[in-house]
């Protein structure tokens, strides 16, 4: 078995965030490993196409705050430094690609909502993570 040294944790700020994160820790601390804790924005003006005719970026902000607030509480919560907490902005799977790259991540650990037909034909971002990164990913089971 691999020995992981650096795991990177992505989670959305659901209420399914902590079935992510405490499979996330057990494995953390099985491997004795440090854990980094993601979480990635999707820029306000995708969701409109970019056709909305106005300045977006306030909005953008809270979301950051909001994010960035609901991260801290999570790595409290988990043991996780503020240095080892990103929030960024971008699309999750290219965004966690790069921090894998940035951080020299050893295992990406990642929750799915296990979605079957239509759904996983459109793909989804744990399938958009696990296909271009150059590590292991581990996809955990949303109940």
């Amino acid at each position: 078995m691999p020995t992981y040294k650096r795991m990177l944790v992505a989670i959305d700020l659901t209420e399914e965030a902590p079935q992510v994160l405490d499979k996330a820790k057990a494995v953390c601390d099985a491997h004795g490993a440090k854990l980094i804790l993601v979480h990635v924005i999707e820029p306000v003006g995708y969701a409109y196409g970019g056709d909305i005719p106005m300045d977006l970026s306030e909005l953008q902000d809270q979301l950051d705050k909001a994010a960035r607030e609901q991260l801290g509480k999570y790595g409290e919560q988990y043991g996780i430094s503020k240095e080892d907490q990103v929030v960024t902005i971008g699309r999750p799977e290219s965004e966690i690609h790069r921090i894998v790259k940035e951080q020299q991540i050893d295992l990406t650990i990642v929750g799915s909502h296990g979605r079957k037909g239509f759904q996983l034909l459109l793909g989804s971002t744990a399938n958009g993570v696990l296909h271009g990164t150059e590590c292991d990913v581990l996809a955990i089971r949303i109940k």
